[in-house]
């Protein structure tokens, strides 16, 4: 009886040529020695992966050399493997309910800084203690582009999408007990929502928010780099 052949990943290499946004690796349901075949094709071809839903159990696996080799976040689950650029200011605004919500937090401005894009996190203004959104709503209201992360019965996001101008992607999380079957409530809150423009992501996808959020700074980008070409030529060189 012949040997079972782990299938090999196939890595989109040329994907940030094409769309502006790198390849990452979705590590759940992957064998170690997937993974393993995976960072060594990264280390030939010289490209950093950024690599999600990464358990740590399944890192400390992998050879000593190559666990040397990544950047692992153990809350978000996410490694880079690679040099990363350095972040650079971007007004995009992560806003957690609560602190439970934080590995999706991780997982998106992880997915940010990978592209060298920061972010700015606002956390635990949760809208059962109301207080807590409305102090800090003024420094919010001066975001380009906010990520809402909540669980739970998902108010957080009509909430804020009420109080500020900037695009908001929701992010539902699998936050909450009993009825609120896993994020499914969350996510139908925002998909309901009153709050015009409020646009959504699945549940828990921290990583899709983020790649969201990337595509759509690329406009403004674009557009204040061609308004500091138009004013002042030399600085936009």
């Amino acid at each position: 009886m012949s040997a079972i052949v782990p299938e090999r990943a196939v890595i989109d290499w040329d994907r940030t040529a094409r769309t502006g946004l790198p390849e990452a690796v979705y590590a759940e349901g992957k064998s170690r020695e997937q993974i393993v075949d995976i960072l060594l094709q990264a280390r030939q071809v010289g490209k950093p992966l950024l690599i999600t839903l990464f358990a740590a159990e399944c890192v400390a696996e992998l050879p000593a050399e190559l666990q040397a080799e990544l950047d692992y976040d153990e809350r978000s689950r996410t490694a880079f493997f690679g040099a990363v650029p350095a972040t650079r200011p971007s007004g995009i605004m992560i806003v957690a309910a609560g602190l439970s919500d934080m590995p999706v937090v991780g997982e998106a401005a992880r997915t940010l800084a990978f592209c060298g894009v920061g972010c700015e996190i606002v956390a635990d203004v949760g809208v059962a203690g109301l207080w807590r959104l409305l102090e800090r709503v003024e420094e919010i209201r001066a975001a380009r582009l906010i990520i809402a992360v909540a669980g739970m019965e998902g108010a957080l996001f009509s909430v804020l999408a009420g109080l500020v101008p900037a695009p908001i992607i929701a992010v539902p999380t699998s936050v909450g007990r009993g009825v609120a079957q896993g994020g499914q409530v969350a996510l139908h809150s925002a998909l309901a929502s009153c709050a015009p423009g409020l646009v959504c992501v699945n549940v828990d996808n921290g990583f899709g928010a983020a790649q969201a959020a990337l595509r759509m700074s690329v406009a403004w980008r674009q557009r204040d780099t061609n308004a500091l070409v138009q004013t002042h030529p030399i600085q936009a060189q």
